[in-house]
């Protein structure tokens, strides 16, 4: 009975190390992002719902030629759009089977 609840108590001990305490967020977005970037550079768009690693919704643009990564800000009039285009796009396609 014994080894029992010393095999529960690590196994707790271990699921509860790996997962972030309150107040911790693993979010690849630092700051509410910037409003806007001009299409042209924009080589894919990433959306990352909310999860238990980061309570927002992130919307991360990958730039062409390398020039990096910048995070949109979700409440943005641009990237509103950005996500509605995505989702219109991706309808389209299931309609098309």
């Amino acid at each position: 009975m014994k080894a029992a609840l010393l095999v529960f108590i690590s196994l707790a001990i271990v699921a509860i190390e790996g997962q972030p305490g309150p107040g911790t967020q693993r979010c690849l977005c630092r700051g509410p992002g910037v409003k806007m970037v001009k299409p042209k550079l924009i080589e894919r768009v990433e959306i990352h719902p909310v999860s238990p690693s980061c309570g927002h919704l992130e919307v991360v643009v990958l730039l062409k030629n390398g020039a990096g990564r910048r995070c949109l800000n979700p409440e943005s009039l641009f990237t509103k759009n950005i996500i509605e285009r995505i989702a219109n796009k991706s309808r389209s396609t299931q309609i098309k089977v």
